[in-house]
């Protein structure tokens, strides 16, 4: 039975769906449908005055199109052909082919995949992807929604009107696609989604390969990388080059606070001025890496990167993904490795982010005892969903492979391995096993590192983890979670505990500094001073040091001077490297003006020096996961606060490394060595050229026939003041 404009009950149904943008499968109704008199060719373009037919290929007018219902334009055409619209708006004319003409989008294999959690390219294949489809240019659009009613994509190119593209839904994987013809890069765009309880607050897209710069949130539809590289050396040898036995020295940056434009209030540097200013500082320095905090998309600035929602994206707020690209092979070519840091442990809460993605938790846990950090105020990804799994898969290899990044530091990782982490008792629920591990998360961890071994040889990927768990560093078919590296939380606390004590009071902590090496060759260490030990109240490193101004000085020269000798590699936050006296603070530079004075000036050349030792003595770095690396000569001489060991190369003399923990010059300090003869100083941390007093050994020592340390031979050395002195012995 039809109505009085001849609807029958079925399509009046379908149009009142449309109207209140409700309807969910938009292709059984809307493009073109045959029926026994020919084809019947719908739009639904609320606004539009009127609407002409076109022929596709020859222009010519088919007619104007019947609008019975306020926005609803219909055309009757005995025998099909492919057509476009002229649609006359109250603003200008619009030409275009019709988004419901065009058959499925992505093919079986890609749907097929994402559902299995195995995508490797989800930023090449979903999210908005400009391409050509049946000949015609325009982006073809794809978002997982599996419980949505409805999904549209909004724009100003659709006045952000959701009835006008509501996509289709691709069963059974919860796939929503939509390709819309002549749009191209550049376009700013959301998902409106109709959830089971209402029309949810528009989402930015989570494989957008653009944003928006902040505080806007908008995706933006961005061409695909086409760059032109030319890191191939670099990238050929960087197996070899980020190999365990090699030198990893990281100098750790957040790019907006680093150096700004006009001085400490000024703008962020861009990407080119970063490759300009940042590379060959980091060089001179002689640091192997740089580790930027998260660069993916993050709608807080106060949040340094580690909420992130642009999983695919780097921010805008340096440049354009083009500019960040420019800058990693700029630092390829110039030797210089690239880290980022990188979330799967958490996103923010941010309305139009991946929370009830589809108004429902999607991408997050469901119950909060599960799904929700209190300390960070944050979702939790559910890392046990296969779709959810397959994203972040795909986001880290995305860095890997399309931007060539060196390494992936994974933040949080305790948080990850532990369902009760930073939980009280009952707010937590256990696994299967009734433990409290998180099996899904340690899966997803393996096979993470499993296909980046396997698939970006040479990549390192890094774990930010901080409890006792075994086997970090160790390879998944011996039991391990397969990271390349560990940070060694435990040496940090321990050891800056240590350096703050008052120097009087160090003999009563002294195992502070020797505990370490009880677990140092557990697995492959990180030294990190980062970013989290300058804020919130920690002071910056300098002002941790005890002491007057040139004991403070004194101290952080030390303990630069342990952290370069002790086994494991080696990471610095900036500001660090000079010796900033104020926290840390991402809204402003750091303290440049500082390096007029000498001690800061000192700081910075002792840092370069203690740099180039540990790249060019094998014994500072080749075997610094193995106890055959390191050995004892002076641990428990705690009434002194002395320390001294060796470090040992796989081949070749060993190093030696003593610390004066006390302002208390110790001259004629004896230490067993294993080798007679001459030995040359190769650092004193309280040389002068280092703003030091010029106390202690100077060149070189020569042994004496007596036994000392369990050594035939030993030297006499003059131990500085809060001091450190690294000999190596002169060829036989």
């Amino acid at each position: 039975m039809s109505d009085v404009h001849g609807w029958s009950a079925g399509e009046r149904a379908a149009i009142d769906a449309l109207v209140r943008a409700e309807h969910g499968n938009p292709f059984a109704f809307l493009g073109p449908h045959a029926t026994g008199q020919g084809t019947v060719i719908r739009a639904y373009l609320p606004g539009a005055l009127r609407v002409e037919l076109l022929d596709a290929q020859s222009g010519e007018g088919l007619g104007d199109m019947q609008q019975s219902t306020p926005g609803l334009f219909c055309q009757h055409l005995d025998t099909f052909r492919a057509y476009r619209y002229r649609i006359h708006w109250s603003g200008g004319v619009q030409e275009t082919e019709d988004s419901y003409a065009f058959g499925p989008l992505l093919g079986e294999m890609d749907i097929y995949l994402f559902s299995e959690g195995n995508h490797r390219e989800l930023g090449q294949v979903f999210g908005a992807q400009l391409t050509r489809h049946e000949g015609i240019k325009g982006v073809r659009f794809a978002v997982w929604a599996p419980n949505a009613r409805r999904v549209s994509v909004v724009g100003n190119f659709n006045a952000w009107d959701g009835r006008r593209h509501p996509m289709r839904l691709r069963h059974p994987s919860g796939v929503w696609e939509l390709f819309v013809p002549r749009l191209g890069a550049g376009e700013v765009y959301k998902y409106e989604i109709l959830g089971q309880g209402g029309v949810l607050p528009l989402k930015a897209d989570p494989m957008a390969l653009a944003s928006e710069p902040p505080p806007a949130t908008g995706s933006v539809v961005s061409a695909p990388l086409d760059f032109d590289w030319h890191d191939d050396d670099w990238m050929q040898r960087r197996a070899t080059v980020q190999g365990h036995q090699r030198p990893l020295s990281i100098y750790e940056v957040h790019v907006g606070s680093w150096r700004r434009e006009g001085g400490r209030d000024g703008r962020s540097l861009t990407w080119p001025e970063l490759a300009e200013q940042l590379i060959p500082y980091a060089l001179d320095l002689g640091f192997t890496h740089i580790e930027l905090l998260p660069i993916m998309e993050h709608p807080f600035g106060g949040s340094w990167g580690y909420q992130p929602l642009g999983q695919f994206a780097p921010t805008a707020r340096y440049g354009s993904p083009r500019d960040f690209a420019a800058f990693i092979d700029a630092c390829h070519q110039a030797g210089l490795g690239v880290i980022l840091d990188w979330v799967p442990a958490h996103f923010p809460t941010d309305p139009h982010g991946l929370g009830r993605f589809d108004g429902t938790a999607l991408y997050e846990y469901a119950h909060p005892f599960e799904g929700f950090h209190q300390d960070w105020d944050t979702y939790i990804y559910n890392l046990g969903r296969t779709e959810v799994h397959g994203f972040m898969l795909a986001s880290a290899l995305h860095w890997l492979r399309v931007y060539h990044v060196d390494g992936l530091r994974v933040d949080a990782v305790a948080s990850m391995l532990y369902r009760d982490y930073s939980r009280n008792q009952g707010e937590w629920i256990p696994n299967r096993h009734g433990g409290r591990e998180n099996l899904e998360a340690i899966d997803f961890l393996c096979h993470l590192n499993d296909v980046i071994n396997s698939e970006v040889p040479g990549a390192l990927v890094i774990a930010e983890e901080s409890t006792a768990w075994p086997g970090v560093s160790r390879p998944t078919g011996e039991g391990g979670l397969g990271f390349a590296y560990k940070w060694n939380m435990g040496w940090m606390h321990d050891s800056l505990a240590y350096i703050q004590e008052d120097p009087v009071n160090r003999n009563h902590h002294h195992d502070r500094l020797t505990f370490g090496l009880i677990y140092a060759f557990s697995e492959h260490f990180i030294l990190p001073i980062s970013h989290d030990e300058v804020v919130h109240g920690k002071r910056s490193l300098l002002d941790k040091m005890p002491g007057d101004r040139w004991q403070q000085f004194a101290n952080l020269r030390l303990y630069l001077s342990i952290m370069w000798s002790h086994p494991g590699k080696k990471l610095l936050f900036m500001g660090c490297e000079f010796g900033q006296w104020r926290e840390w603070d991402h809204d402003h530079e750091l303290d440049w003006y500082l390096l007029r004075y000498g001690d800061h000036q000192g700081v910075q050349r002792l840092v370069r020096d203690l740099n180039y030792l540990h790249r060019h003595e094998p014994a500072l770095h080749q075997l610094d996961g193995q106890e055959e690396g390191f050995q004892w000569l002076i641990g428990d001489d705690r009434s002194n606060s002395v320390y001294a060991w060796l470090r040992s190369g796989a081949h070749g003399a060993p190093l030696l490394v003593v610390h004066n923990c006390t302002p208390v010059p110790r001259p004629n300090y004896r230490i067993g060595v294993p080798l007679p003869g001459t030995w040359s100083v190769a650092l004193n941390s309280d040389a002068e050229e280092y703003a030091g007093s010029g106390a202690g050994c100077m060149g070189e020592v020569a042994t004496l026939d007596e036994v000392s340390h369990g050594e035939a031979q030993s030297l006499c050395l003059d131990l500085p003041p809060l001091g450190s002195l690294i000999l190596r012995p002169q060829a036989l």
